[in-house]
């Protein structure tokens, strides 16, 4: 990497999930040429550390991969990983975008991504992708599927051994590099930095995190997934098969106590979805579903919900006050019953899954584009009864659950919509 390096293109997409890889293969197949930039070392976002997507169960890997790769492989298409978007701002008819490129303390240019650093290294790190269940060398790529292929050093638990340097067939290991500035120049912007789940630190009810068979939904989302961290359902305390299963709802959305009001859409049909697929990984254990509503919301879902229930899975009206633990790190759930007159009671499980909800994956009011959020950080459209892209910024458009939280079809219509007002406005400048 040069630095100082510009580049100029059409458009610019922040952001590749699932909405912004479908952004970009839109607009370049229309023809743009388009510049990616993604904070993480690979592309794919959120959805390709996911196990199956809801209603269908298909493979979540092999609905975004297949894009990574025609993403990676497109002529009108630069991706820039491991970057961060400093600021951008307007010249006229232009955006001008001051990009950080982190340093991988790796030649890309020489790297073949033999992975024969990752095996000498002689230090375990807990492995982000995997939400810490599983494990990572300090030099390591980051999952099987990644893209680029490319291992990131983390030079903070770095022991400076030179293991990984003396393997390395192409003396590509840079221990000296160092941050690298890009700017890119483009005509139209369309932001989709998606979304993250609300921390488990947010409610001290819940354990703040502290409960080891507690778990936030991505990490059951690993768990089930055939390359997760375990290769099969086990409790993360003592590698125990949990026989009894439960699901919080509402643990992360529609509550005022942690600045979450709002519904997240998602939290009933992602842990429907678990659930469905729990059955299938422990086919004896029970599994609770603790709710306040269902919103089954989309096409197939309500169905869905129902083929859960009739498979067993039990749905409980209840309101969760706490979740604590017993010595032996068992869950206790203490549940107030909506239906009925019955006492609180207290219910122990093996696992339980707290249903988290989306908040902003970025505050993009920072690149001061004239794009305005609503009260909750998610980007506002200038008339959504007009368009489902086009926000208060001229050039400025918006994809996915950057303007709130939404399903994977929707995220993958609204990439679609964004992708032909950006190509209509670069047309008319």
């Amino acid at each position: 990497m040069i630095a100082g390096e510009k580049i100029e293109v059409d458009a610019l997409v922040v952001g590749s999930g699932i909405a912004g890889l479908q952004a970009a293969l839109d607009m370049a197949d229309q023809g743009f040429s388009v510049a990616i930039v993604e904070k993480s070392p690979s592309i794919g976002g959120k959805m390709i550390s996911l196990s199956k997507v809801f209603p269908t169960l298909d493979c979540a890997s092999c609905i975004t991969t297949p894009r990574m790769a025609s993403v990676s492989h497109h002529p009108r298409i630069q991706a820039f990983t491991y970057s961060v978007v400093d600021g951008i701002k307007r010249e006229g008819k232009t955006f001008t975008a001051a990009v950080t490129r982190k340093p991988r303390y790796v030649d890309e240019k020489e790297c073949i991504s033999c992975k024969r650093c990752e095996e000498v290294c002689p230090v375990c790190l807990p492995d982000e992708f995997e939400m810490g269940l599983g494990v990572k060398k300090t030099i390591s790529i980051p999952f099987t599927n990644a893209i680029p292929q490319f291992p990131v050093m983390y030079p903070e638990h770095c022991i400076r051994c030179g293991a990984c340097a003396r393997v390395c067939p192409k003396d590509c290991i840079d221990f000296l590099q160092e941050p690298s500035p890009l700017e890119i120049k483009a005509r139209a912007v369309i932001l989709a930095t998606g979304y993250e789940t609300t921390p488990m630190t947010a409610k001290k009810q819940y354990g703040l995190g502290n409960l080891p068979n507690v778990l936030a939904p991505m990490a059951a989302e690993r768990l089930l997934a055939p390359h997760g961290p375990y290769g099969r359902v086990l409790r993360p305390s003592d590698g125990k098969v949990p026989d009894s299963v439960a699901y919080v709802q509402c643990a992360g959305s529609r509550d005022k106590s942690i600045g979450v009001p709002y519904c997240s859409r998602v939290c009933c049909m992602y842990a429907i979805k678990q659930a469905t697929l729990l059955t299938g990984s422990l086919p004896t254990a029970d599994i609770t579903i603790y709710y306040m509503d269902i919103r089954a919301f989309g096409k197939g879902y309500e169905q869905f919900y129902n083929n859960a229930k009739a498979m067993g899975i039990s749905f409980v009206k209840a309101k969760v006050a706490r979740v604590t633990e017993d010595a032996g790190h068992n869950p206790i759930v203490r549940i107030e019953r909506q239906e009925g007159t019955s006492a609180p009671e207290e219910v122990k499980h093996d696992l339980v899954v707290l249903s988290q909800g989306l908040i902003p994956g970025c505050d993009v009011s920072s690149f001061h584009l004239g794009a305005e959020l609503n009260d909750f950080g998610f980007v506002k459209l200038s008339d959504e009864n007009i368009s489902s892209a086009v926000t208060a910024g001229a050039g400025v458009f918006a994809a996915g659950v950057v303007k709130g939280p939404r399903d994977i079809p929707d995220s993958v219509v609204d990439a679609g919509s964004a992708a032909i007002e950006a190509a209509n406005y670069i047309r008319k400048l």
